[in-house]
């Protein structure tokens, strides 16, 4: 079985660089949101605690079967721990044997903004040029140099409550093509944006802006809000805008849309890429693709990264299943 580690990933960045891995895995999840109906699929099974939540996230194939082991704890970087932290299995659907076992703390976050551009390739304005996020945390950087893959992004707006996670996500895209912009509070930092991403943290029900704030013909991706009882936009706001999420089942315990009903919702992914329904249809409409993250993703950049790791010999060959001769003397093993 092969064990990819951190370091493992970041070496395998650096072999194909970032705007390639993120090309592969966009590719990669527009091939399986294509194919929906190929998978087995379920919610997420979460176990909530007072300060956060474990979950795991189940999903297969015919081929491959795979879930992530994820935690969010929105209160660990006070404790100098991440909110977000994961691993990953891949195995083969044919013998049930797993094949990787992977990091998926930096995968989870690829994963999440490549989904995010995957949905504004249908959603968003081809001319967009101008991109605010609110929330610099973590998942931040990721999110703007996905989409500054896949639009030509002139000016990026950024607003966070703390300003250290301001100063470092300014620090590490220094240099970038597009400008930079600090704000001073969210409707500064939305107004006549094409782009909005909303990626707090705080585990409560938030209304980050109102609808007369943000331009007509923007493309919001909402994924902070990802667990009940934590939303960043108001069942009003959501009433006024075409909504497309991920996974229906999963979505309305979920996401924004826990606060009202499927009958709100205008698709799942899945439908838009498969040409089932339309994206976006005019330069004007306001549409916002509500994103809790789903195991299918998770799928999709399992199978990436197995793919490369034999291509470019990474991860390290473990025996965590018994190798035996005669596969019904387990018990053999204690006196070999």
């Amino acid at each position: 079985m092969k064990i990819l580690t951190v370091t493992d990933v970041l070496k395998l960045i650096q072999i194909i660089n970032l705007e390639n891995f993120f090309k592969r895995v966009i590719t990669a999840l527009e091939e399986d949101f294509g194919r929906w109906n190929e998978f087995m699929l379920s919610p997420r099974h979460g176990t909530y605690y007072r300060g956060g939540v474990i979950e795991l996230m189940p999903c297969a194939d015919r081929q491959f079967y795979t879930f992530k082991y994820v935690n969010g704890y929105p209160g660990n970087p006070l404790k100098g721990k991440l909110n977000v932290v994961a691993i990953g299995v891949l195995s083969d659907a044919d013998s049930g044997y797993p094949l990787m076992i992977s990091e998926m703390t930096l995968l989870t976050a690829f994963r999440t903004a490549a989904a995010g551009v995957l949905a504004a390739k249908y959603l968003a304005r081809e001319d967009a040029k101008t991109l605010a996020i609110i929330g610099a945390g973590a998942q931040a950087e990721f999110q703007v140099l996905a989409f500054a893959g896949f639009f030509k992004l002139e000016k990026v707006r950024f607003f966070d409550t703390d300003p250290q996670a301001m100063i470092k996500f300014s620090k590490n895209l220094a240099g970038q093509k597009f400008n930079l912009i600090a704000c001073s509070n969210i409707v500064e930092a939305v107004r006549n944006a094409d782009i909005v991403i909303t990626a707090t943290a705080a585990k409560k029900r938030q209304s980050l802006f109102e609808f007369e704030d943000i331009a007509p013909g923007a493309y919001i991706y909402a994924m902070g809000g990802d667990s009940p009882g934590k939303t960043e936009l108001s069942a009003a706001f959501l009433k006024q805008v075409k909504l497309v999420v991920e996974y229906k089942p999963q979505s309305l315990v979920e996401g924004e849309v826990q606060q009202c009903g499927a009958d709100l919702i205008y698709a799942e992914l899945w439908e838009l890429v498969c040409k089932h329904k339309p994206g976006r249809q005019n330069n004007q409409e306001i549409t916002l693709f509500d994103s809790v993250g789903f195991a299918l993703e998770d799928y999709s950049i399992l199978r990436v990264v197995y793919e490369l790791a034999k291509e470019y010999h990474l991860g390290t060959e473990s025996v965590l299943i018994p190798e035996l001769n005669d596969p019904k003397n387990l018990f053999g093993l204690l006196s070999s």
